[in-house]
């Protein structure tokens, strides 16, 4: 079983976390499936546009907390876990092809963390986005200690953060952060007729306009990324932290 799958459209892959049966949240297995069918798309002549999406009824739960215990057993094993969540932002971000996120349900951490990697976002009027993170004892990921500043300022990003706040559909489009808010029934169709109007455009000019956008971003984001594992890693050391954790996922499963 594969936890990310993919379809094409024409021009246009799309590109499904396929875990429903835990809001597909992040696990080792589907970071690796996710990395792998991401550097496929990435690497197809005939995809000028990525889709991202989640089955079932979210996009992404964020780190499953299940998986802690096995992904903190060692020095080894939690820089591994954490740079190959890294690894998915670069797959979205450093590359030339246009990134459209479908995004619906819950997308929480690193969930949301990938929405922000995005190019364009359409949300389902079901969204829901937070960063669990501080309460965990954890840390951000993904970049946004660098994208989420300059995408809603400097103080909104650190109440995002500090306070974990819920945010939904219609709150994230007044921040900028998402382009379109759509019934949930609507999400592919209208994440599909974006990309497609993305596709009709010069590919020439799209590839250079996010090539050129990233190699402005790049060292930058590059630097907050390696960042952001130093700090997280860190976190998954941490004593309290760990305890944090633990204590949170006993109480998600009582």
């Amino acid at each position: 079983m594969s936890y990310a799958t993919v379809t094409t459209h024409g021009a246009v892959s799309v590109v499904m976390l396929n875990r429903p049966e835990r809001l597909n949240a992040i696990s080792g297995e589907l970071l690796e499936d996710f990395h792998r069918v991401l550097d496929r798309v990435n690497q197809d002549a005939s995809t000028h546009a990525i889709v991202i999406m989640g089955e079932g009824r979210a996009f992404c739960a964020g780190d499953d907390l299940k998986e802690f215990d096995k992904q903190s057993e060692s020095d080894a094993s939690i820089r591994q876990h954490i740079e190959r969540i890294q690894r998915i932002t670069r797959d979205l971000m450093f590359n030339d092809k246009p990134v459209i996120g479908a995004i619906h349900g819950f997308a929480v951490g690193g969930g949301f963390e990938w929405l922000l990697n995005c190019d364009l976002v359409v949300a389902a009027d079901d969204l829901v986005c937070f960063f669990p993170e501080m309460e965990w004892g954890q840390f951000v990921t993904g970049g946004v200690t660098h994208l989420l500043p300059q995408a809603v300022g400097y103080q909104r990003a650190m109440e995002m953060w500090l306070l974990g706040e819920r945010h939904s559909a219609t709150q994230l489009h007044s921040l900028g952060v998402v382009n379109r808010v759509v019934p949930r029934e609507r999400l592919l169709e209208t994440a599909l007729g974006l990309a497609q109007r993305v596709v009709d455009r010069s590919r020439l000019s799209v590839s250079r306009l996010k090539r050129l956008v990233n190699r402005e971003l790049s060292s930058t984001l590059a630097h907050s990324l390696d960042l952001e594992t130093d700090a997280t890693i860190d976190a998954f050391k941490s004593p309290d932290a760990a305890q944090r954790v633990r204590t949170f996922a006993k109480r998600k499963s009582t």
